[in-house]
């Protein structure tokens, strides 16, 4: 119960942070979006239809009609995400805020896309959406086949070609491109957070020393693994190891003092979880997030 309340109240601070970006900078300096808000900008620039009661209309029906493909918890965080977007978005129309940017759509869209990409990411990140956009990508999944990634591709590109057609001059369009690529690498980043990692992996006739120096001046643990070289057809052992980023340059001096010709790769890691990165030595959850 303690989580699904910590998860709704962060779902309502990703939801603030986006109504903020869009009202504050989308709405008043003409930049467009992709999805369902894309849609909702759309209808505010044409024909100034609020966006707080366009988003609760378009996704109503999404709603109704996807419910079943969610899941129970999903359902509900999507719908505290959709109805707290709407409300934020009509709060923060009613208190007119002039952040001086100067006519500065590079600004704009800098401000925008880590505003809104850090409330997406805040979203996201605690198992909320903000409404219909993945509901149609699952449809379209179960009855067409498309991918769910594909499928979000084409819808967001469709509501921002219609958005230059019919609203957008040639430089507001490039400062949309601009807004939208800086809010999707936030989004990317929000989602990766504090767990991002490194893995390295290390051959070398001296394993065992290197992971011994590697546990006692690192603290992190390896795995050793049986390879076998393709060209002199002689079996290696690899050394597998996961670091934070700020280790890398300790694991390179380890590696380099015990074995000056040992072959060393480091890799990105996405999302890294278990001892060391989301649980303390007792196995017991860190309080990272």
């Amino acid at each position: 119960m303690i989580r699904h309340f910590k998860n709704i109240a962060f779902i309502l601070l990703g939801t603030a942070l986006i109504a903020m970006g869009l009202v504050y900078f989308n709405m008043t300096h003409k930049l467009a979006d992709g999805g369902i808000t894309g849609i909702t900008l759309l209808l505010f620039f044409l024909f100034s239809f609020n966006p707080a009661i366009s988003n609760i209309l378009i996704n109503i029906p999404l709603l109704f009609i996807g419910w079943r493909l969610l899941g129970r918890t999903t359902f509900i965080y999507t719908i505290i995400g959709t109805v707290s977007l709407s409300a934020f978005l009509d709060v923060f129309q009613r208190i007119p805020i002039n952040f001086v940017l100067h006519d500065d759509l590079m600004l704009a869209a800098l401000f925008a896309g880590v505003i809104i990409g850090v409330g997406l990411g805040i979203v996201f990140r605690f198992g909320g959406t903000t409404g219909g956009a993945d509901i149609l990508a699952k449809l379209c999944l179960r009855y067409f086949g498309w991918s769910i990634g594909r499928t979000l591709f084409v819808f967001d590109s469709c509501v921002i070609a219609l958005s230059v057609v019919f609203f957008l001059d040639l430089r507001e369009a490039m400062y949309t491109v601009v807004y939208v690529f800086i809010s999707a690498k936030v989004i990317d980043f929000m989602q990766q957070g504090a767990y991002s990692a490194k893995a390295a992996f290390i051959i070398s006739d001296h394993i065992q020393a290197i992971s011994d120096d590697i546990a006692r001046e690192i603290g992190r643990g390896a795995t050793a693994l049986q390879g076998r070289g393709t060209f002199t057809n002689n079996e290696k052992e690899i050394l597998y190891c996961v670091i934070a980023r700020n280790e890398i340059v300790r694991l390179r001096n380890i590696v380099h003092r015990i074995d000056p010709h040992a072959f060393l790769t480091i890799q990105d890691v996405s999302e890294a979880s278990g001892e060391g990165f989301t649980l303390d030595s007792n196995k017991r959850p860190l309080q990272m997030e």
